[in-house]
């Protein structure tokens, strides 16, 4: 168990300790050379491989378990996929929020690693025993026609699966890729050089990960059986916990430092109760801590601004000092920075709730087309989601290498172009992908009716490459929109609550599917009403899913121009690089002069 260690300096001279608070698994100073680095985070990489083939292997091809062997129909399987997805998705705040206030990164990961393997055993139980796994009709019968249906018990330990797994992944997700970058020492040159590597070759353990699931698992889960498609992501992932733990003695870790919900909320009380303050003319009368103390906080001092000015109010000195009374000007800017990254976060949910398709309606309309390759084999529909990750790749090389270096000749940003713009890039393209599926889905049906096609599992003679387009463009989008999310996020949250940045990236996903299953249900309802027959049907060679697609891309572009007003008026935080010159200089000129600075 990691321990609470005392605070320690640099009194014995030893410069093999790492500098940045890390400690080893005993709770004492991490030595430099027996902890962290590439040997550590060998062990961290393997396990995202596995984790995330475990995970994909379930997720990509479950609107299909529940078509086929639960029988549901289009809309609910479409939403009981996406409602999964989003929980997957937002239970990282409360894994973030644990990790950071009580249990720490690694007994966070642990513990939840140990949820996520029951859940996933349990569910490789739920379609591999005969009492637990829903009725078959029989050979001959395709499980489509079958009209056997699984019991509320077989359902609801089904389902209870799937939510111990999004429960399980809740503590592991936000923990595993912080705790591989706190391997590195961000005070050691060649360590926080290798940290820019090690981001690299986690982005590939999920590309491999992805890659095994959307071609190999599902495959199996398609053609073999579901029992032996689950059982192996299973396997997998017990193996990967065990990998895990065998690299405990070399890890470094980070102490609890404390909720950044917390400090929010104490900036917010405080403002709220002093609401008949009167702010000072001069920011600097505002309470801030000194330069030790900020030292002993951990944090970096940030200077005052104008935005929100309400907020300071909380900075005000005047009545009690306690903390929900009385809170510094760099915990004020740092509510500040969380806040303003909100009207952001807000609009990124339409295009994650577009993305939401491609595990969805886009697998289902893989089905209904012709996915033979040859004499012998049919490729599985959610196979084509290998595309997405092949060309997200492909595209994140072209961007890194060549689009950066040239859009920084012309705009001197060291990123090329802004993170904001490389967002609004990302929503563009989501609008188009849209419009792309909107024109394939009326090809389809345009076929399917010429060729007087109108029954639930008859194959329209159109191959399912016809899909590769709006796969492959999700892939280019997602190198912009998603990557400039997680980026963003990170980027413009304050140093002390970078894990909660990483969540509102979380949280847009998750509230994107949560979304997706709303606009589902309300276009589905309203199409239905007036005798209607409604656009979401159970047959989709009568639906009429190019209109959802038309209504997905004008949302989206309605969406687009309420970001480009955000993005209008967003502000960026001040360089954290001129920050710490700055606050160097400020140290320097304190111990040279007698005047205390603030």
């Amino acid at each position: 168990m990691i321990c609470k260690v005392e605070e320690k300096g640099a009194a014995d001279g030893s410069k093999d300790y790492t500098e940045d608070g890390t400690v080893d698994i005993k709770g004492n100073p991490a030595l430099r050379s027996k902890s962290g680095r590439w040997k550590a985070c060998s062990f961290i990489l393997g396990y995202e491989v596995f984790e995330r083939m475990a995970y994909y292997g379930i997720g990509a091809n479950l609107v299909l378990y529940l078509t086929r062997k639960l029988h549901e129909g289009t809309v609910t399987s479409s939403n009981n996929v996406t409602n999964w997805a989003g929980t997957v998705w937002i239970l990282p705040i409360l894994g973030a929020y644990i990790a950071d206030a009580h249990l720490g990164r690694f007994r966070t990961f642990v513990i939840a690693s140990g949820i996520y393997l029951l859940g996933m055993s349990l569910l490789t139980l739920a379609v591999s025993v005969p009492a637990l796994r829903p009725p078959s009709c029989g050979h001959g019968i395709k499980d489509e026609g079958c009209d056997k249906r699984a019991s509320a018990v077989q359902k609801g330990i089904f389902y209870g699966a799937l939510y111990i797994i999004a429960v399980g992944t809740g503590g592991t997700k936000p923990n595993i890729s912080t705790m591989g970058a706190d391997q590195f020492d961000d005070f050691e040159p060649k360590e926080k050089q290798q940290k820019l590597s090690f981001f690299n070759w986690w982005m590939f353990s999920i590309f491999f990960g992805t890659l095994f699931s959307n071609t190999f698992l599902v495959y199996i889960q398609d053609n073999v059986n579901w029992a032996l498609g689950y059982g192996i992501p299973t396997m997998g992932l017990a193996l990967s916990i065990i990998m895990f733990l065998a690299g405990n003695s070399f890890y470094r870790h980070k102490l609890p430092a404390g909720s950044p919900f917390t400090k929010m909320a104490q900036v917010l009380v405080a403002s709220v109760r002093k609401w008949k303050v009167s702010l000072p003319n001069d920011p600097k009368e505002l309470h801030e801590l000194g330069i030790e103390g900020s030292a002993k906080s951990a944090r970096n001092r940030i200077d005052h601004t104008y935005l929100l000015r309400l907020l300071d109010k909380a900075a005000v000195k005047s009545g009690p000092t306690s903390p929900w009374m009385l809170c510094p000007v760099t915990q004020v800017e740092e509510t500040k920075q969380m806040i303003k990254m909100l009207p952001v976060l807000m609009v990124t949910f339409i295009p994650s709730a577009m993305l939401a398709q491609l595990s969805t309606f886009f697998v289902k309309q893989g089905t209904t087309l012709d996915r033979s390759m040859g004499p012998h084999f049919e490729i599985p529909p959610a196979s084509l989601g290998a595309f997405v990750t092949i060309f997200m790749l492909a595209s994140l090389v072209l961007y890194d290498r060549c689009l950066v270096p040239i859009a920084r000749h012309y705009t001197k940003n060291p990123r090329g172009i802004t993170m904001l713009q490389r967002m609004g890039i990302g929503i563009i393209l989501h609008i188009i992908v849209m419009i792309v599926a909107f024109v394939v889905e009326r090809k389809r049906l345009s076929v399917a009716r010429e060729h007087n096609i109108v029954g639930k599992l008859e194959v329209v003679p159109l191959s399912i490459f016809v899909l590769l387009p709006q796969f492959a463009l999700v892939g280019i989008s997602d190198t912009f929109l998603e990557v400039a999310k997680l980026e963003f996020f990170y980027d413009q949250a304050p140093e002390g609550m970078k894990s909660l940045g990483t969540s509102y990236f979380c949280s847009s996903i998750g509230v994107g599917n949560y979304l997706s299953s709303f606009i589902l249900s309300t276009v589905s309802g309203i199409t239905k009403k007036h005798g209607h027959k409604g656009w979401i049907l159970d047959n989709l060679n009568l639906s009429r899913v190019d209109y959802y697609y038309a209504f997905l891309a004008i949302l989206g572009f309605l969406n687009f121009l309420l970001f480009l007003l955000v993005a209008n008026y967003f502000v960026y935080n001040v360089d954290m690089d001129s920050k710490r010159d700055l606050q160097r200089a400020m140290e320097t000129s304190s111990s040279k002069s007698p005047v205390q600075i603030l």
